[in-house]
């Protein structure tokens, strides 16, 4: 979904008395981990937004070897997970405009962030809206799958 488009079907649903979560990161490789956050963060609320970086920006994140699958592959399998609501791509550097634009009424992150460094956690909270750090399953990273892929070769 564009922006603007999310924009309007996040009012229709906060309207509609339901609490919109939004969640956002690379989700480069999907695995366990991420789905375990993902199911997580949807019982947060009602509705769970996830915005997911565009290839140009994990690539700044992460580096020129990333991302491993493409902006559209990383989409389509998201927006395949019942969890999610709904999906958007960001180029940002990070996706405080979007939370701006969006008004989610709780914003998660994986709890090795503190609320402190969560972007977007001082908006959501001004406006009355909560921050949740979500527990990770430890030993999952798309980072050690990378490097247990290349050690096999």
């Amino acid at each position: 979904m564009s922006p603007e488009a999310l924009q309007q079907q996040v009012q229709l649903w906060q309207a509609a008395g339901e609490t919109v979560v939004f969640t956002n990161g690379c989700f480069d490789i999907l695995h366990y981990g991420h789905v375990d956050y993902l199911h997580k963060a949807a019982a947060l609320g009602n509705r769970l937004v996830v915005a997911l970086n565009t290839d140009a920006s994990v690539s700044r994140l992460k580096g020129p070897h990333r991302p491993l699958q493409n902006q559209d592959s990383r989409s389509l399998v998201m927006a395949a997970l019942g969890c999610v609501d709904a999906l958007t791509l960001f180029d940002e550097e990070t996706p405080l405009e979007l939370i701006k634009t969006l008004k989610p009424d709780v914003l998660a992150k994986g709890a090795d962030y503190s609320i402190d460094q969560i972007v977007g956690a001082k908006e959501v909270l001004a406006r009355g809206g909560r921050v949740e750090t979500v527990a990770l399953s430890a030993g999952y990273s798309t980072t050690a799958i990378e490097q247990r892929i290349q050690g096999s070769k």
